[in-house]
């Protein structure tokens, strides 16, 4: 990553509201790769443009004039944005080697974007005279002396630099394959890739931005710039094969792509690929199976649990045998033994029973829809996607739970006859603990409502 001087510009923050269902909380609140939104924009900023005062939020970016000077150097991003190291070193390099007021935008040919950023997202199109889309600009922006009008703004277009990548192969009969809209062929419907990123950006309007922030732009795509960096590099190459031999351990589990945290106790017959990172005073035991996760502090992963390219919280508990593909655990949750959770989400403070099991895949070709922004269902133009769970929220032992369906935050869900099989969305309305005696309900504590009426409603309704 290529350093250029730190210009300590001044920093504003517009400050977006919109809660993400189904955990009630802003997009800066929410975590990717187990730091609070807040707090990635925070470091990543200081890293590239030095260290500053944080500033007062704003409403908009029309608050600016009457904030900043005339001769000042500004940077400004809203919170929900996401952006890695990578896209905001890109985009800051260009505005800043020009010295002109510059705005991040996307590519509408990159087809990264198109797949993961666009969808479900408040993102609006610019469009040339013909109405072909051209890019879709992004709440960041640089000045290099104080705030200038829109009209002369110059747009920044940052690449993904995606590949793609096929990591399924299955047979046609099961691949969604569908007839072309000419009726000349078959085409496949939904190809099984991925695109891993160079650079990651993502507007977070929905929990599926989640997954994709922290498993596809996040995990997934760190190992293939691994993997980039070691094809292209033949002294790293060789540095990382001396040193599995001195460790005598496999090259893919040497240490310089394992890296775990002090007091962390790892079973000898664990196994774990690179590159994964472990936090502080982590568990890892006996046959368990770690393939380039991102782990943070306190967390413990007990006997025979299988875990690939997720991403687990702070003080996480996972018993014996649970299996997580692509797979998001928030702070102080617990996945409890025989569960199996595919490119899913699970929110702080929640627990999953044993047995539970989140499918991602479509038995019929039908498009798997998720909310969007707007809390509309959307198609995500994705061939597998999982489920979500809020905050706070508990899922009983044995319940199945269909693709792309959400659990809000603070429900509680008991497997019944009537429902063992969690076929549509879940509101906190519709928790099963309601139906328990009001001294025993009253026990489950709702903390993160839709809105503060939502609260006020729900304090006067135990008060009676």
């Amino acid at each position: 990553m290529r350093r250029f001087r730190k210009s300590n510009p001044r920093r504003f923050v517009i400050e977006d509201n919109h809660l993400i269902t189904p955990f009630n909380e802003p997009g800066r609140e929410l975590s990717i790769l187990n730091r609070p939104l807040k707090m990635h924009h925070s470091e990543t900023l200081d890293r590239i443009c030095g260290s500053t005062n944080v500033e007062m939020p704003l409403k908009s970016i029309d608050e600016l004039p009457q904030r900043a000077h005339s001769d000042d150097e500004i940077v400004v991003y809203r919170d929900n944005l996401y952006f890695d190291e990578e896209f905001f070193e890109a985009f800051y390099e260009q505005a800043y080697a020009s010295q002109l007021p510059s705005r991040a935008v996307l590519p509408a040919s990159d087809k990264a974007w198109q797949r993961y950023t666009v969808p479900l997202s408040r993102l609006n199109a610019v469009r040339d005279t013909e109405g072909k889309v051209l890019y879709y600009p992004l709440d960041l922006w640089y000045f290099p002396a104080g705030y200038v009008d829109k009209h002369k703004w110059r747009p920044v277009p940052i690449e993904s630099g995606f590949q793609e990548v096929g990591f399924y192969n299955v047979p046609d009969s099961m691949a969604n394959v569908e007839a072309e809209q000419d009726g000349a062929g078959i085409g496949r419907g939904l190809d099984l890739t991925h695109l891993l990123t160079e650079r990651s950006c993502l507007s977070i309007d929905s929990w599926v931005h989640l997954f994709y922030g922290n498993s596809i732009m996040g995990v997934f795509s760190r190992g293939k710039r691994f993997e980039n960096q070691i094809s292209e590099h033949n002294m790293i190459a060789l540095r990382m094969l001396f040193l599995a031999i001195l460790e005598q351990k496999q090259v893919l589990s040497c240490s310089r792509v394992v890296s775990v945290g002090e007091g962390t106790v790892i079973d000898p017959s664990a196994t774990i690929l690179g590159p994964t990172t472990i936090g502080r005073k982590c568990y890892i035991g006996p046959g368990v199976v770690i393939d380039n996760c991102a782990i943070g502090d306190n967390v413990t992963i007990d006997q025979g649990c299988q875990l690939m390219l997720s991403v687990i919280g702070n003080n996480c508990f996972l018993p014996f045998r649970a299996a997580l593909y692509l797979t998001t655990l928030m702070e102080y949750s617990i996945v409890a033994q025989n569960t199996c959770l595919q490119m899913c989400v699970v929110g702080r403070n929640s627990f999953v029973g044993a047995g539970v099991t989140f499918t991602d895949f479509n038995l019929l070709p039908a498009p798997l829809r998720a909310l969007n922004a707007f809390d509309e269902l959307e198609d995500t133009g994705q061939g597998v996607l999982g489920g979500c769970v809020g905050h706070n929220s508990r899922l009983g032992s044995g319940l199945i739970v269909m693709p792309g369906r959400v659990v809000e935050s603070d429900v509680v869900l008991f497997a019944s006859p009537e429902r063992r099989v969690v076929a549509r969305n879940i509101t906190y309305e519709e928790s099963d603990h309601h139906k328990l005696r009001a001294r025993v309900a009253k026990l489950h504590k709702r903390r993160y409502p839709r809105n503060i009426e939502d609260e006020q409603a729900y304090l006067e309704d135990w008060e009676e």
